[in-house]
This record gives structure tokens, sequence and C-alpha cells, in this order.
């Protein structure tokens, strides 16, 4: 399903960077823009909105204010840098938080984590705690550091896709052939993967020797 956006900004200047820049991230639609406190509530009770993109200076009134009223999603996209501002829109329920100036891709890393977080909080039924723990992390998955040392996300990326498309539980060896890549580095890989929570683990006991390690990607879980 298309995540619907409200941009809330008064600088209609800036509005249009922030339409342009969501309207880039597969699985989003601006359905509107609004450029007061007032407009954003007529818009609230007139469309269906996902997710409000919010700006915390409007003309007449606090975007603080604002958020604290509404029962959508929100990140914020403020100049506000103030240590007061950023504890009250937690507390109000912001999802996340950047500060402008900000780039498409700092953008884009926030939407697609919040993209994720909607995955795993679609199904209407029971979560686990290790499933609303998860939810907790995904959402800010956009702020985490780059690979670690010595890895490329364009590998992590190939590794991840090679999992998900397999119609069984694959091994290091598996990815290793398939992508191309030495069994140790695919081994590294899929580690990380298994670490960040993404890929689950099972031990396949063959003839001699130790067991070893297959990984498979449950089926609706995001990736990265």
């Amino acid at each position: 399903m298309t995540i619907q956006v409200l941009v809330v900004e008064d600088d209609f200047r800036v509005a249009r960077v922030h339409v342009e820049f969501t309207s880039r991230i597969d699985g989003f639609t601006v359905a509107a823009t609004a450029r007061t406190a007032a407009e954003a509530r007529r818009e609230l009770a007139t469309r269906r909105v996902d997710l409000v993109l919010l700006d915390t200076f409007l003309p007449d009134q606090s975007g603080l204010d604002l958020l604290a009223e509404m029962t959508v999603d929100a990140i914020m996209l403020t100049a506000a840098n103030d240590a007061a501002t950023v504890r009250a829109a937690y507390a109000r329920g912001a999802l996340n938080y950047l500060v402008k100036p900000f780039t498409a891709e700092q953008l884009a890393d926030r939407l697609a984590a919040y993209r994720h977080y909607r995955a795993l909080v679609a199904a209407d039924r029971p979560m686990t705690q290790v499933e609303i723990d998860r939810c907790a992390r995904v959402v800010h998955e956009g702020d985490r550091p780059a690979p670690p040392k010595g890895q490329s996300a364009v590998t992590a990326g190939l590794v991840s896709e090679a999992l998900r498309g397999a119609a069984r539980p694959r091994t290091a060896a598996d990815i290793a052939d398939e992508l191309g890549i030495s069994r140790a580095t695919a081994q590294r890989y899929l580690a990380e993967l298994a670490r960040e929570g993404v890929a689950e683990v099972q031990l396949r006991y063959g003839g001699a020797g130790r067991p070893e390690h297959q990984y498979c990607i449950p089926p609706g879980r995001p990736v990265r």
C-alpha cells in the first residue's frame, strides 16, 4: 500500500523541495501540502494521511502543538536544533527528527526506515516482544552508522537480495558461488544480517565435520 504523505511547511520553496525529495522514494505519494496548522488540520480531516512531514515554525501555531493533536505518524523536518524542542517533539509523538538543511539521501534514509516500520506493524495480530523491540530499532535505521569497516553497502545489498530471493535457506558457500565472492566474505555479510535481526540462522547437520550454518529471511521481513 502506498504511504500517503502530508507536507506541512510554511515556506513554499522549501515545501517544494520536500515534495520532490519524497516523491523519489518508492512507496510514497505526497497527498497534499499545508502552509499553516489550520490548513494541516483541514487536510487531515478530509483525506487519508499516513505520515506528516512537519515543520516546527508555522505562522499560526507551533508545529509541536499540532503534533500533540495529531493521531497519525510524524517526522519533524525543522531548523530547530535545541535540546528542549527535540525532547518536546519526541514526547509528543514524533517518530524521527531531521534538522534543516539536509540532503535528499538523509530524508530518503528516514523514509525508508519508516516504510520498513510500517511493514512490521501492518498485520492485525498480536506481536511478540522481539517484534516490538525490532519496530523500535527499525524506525531509526536511517540513523545507523556506516557499514562495519571493510564492508561495502553495495555488497551487503547484493547478499540481502540473494537471501531474500532464495526458495530455501542458503549457506555462505551458496551465496559465494552465486555472487562470485569468497566464502569468507559471504560469511561476514551473512553474520552481520543475523546480528541485525534481519536474517535467521539454523544449523544443518551433515556427515563428518562441523555443522554448517544456513541463513534465511522470513517472508515479509523488511531488508535494508
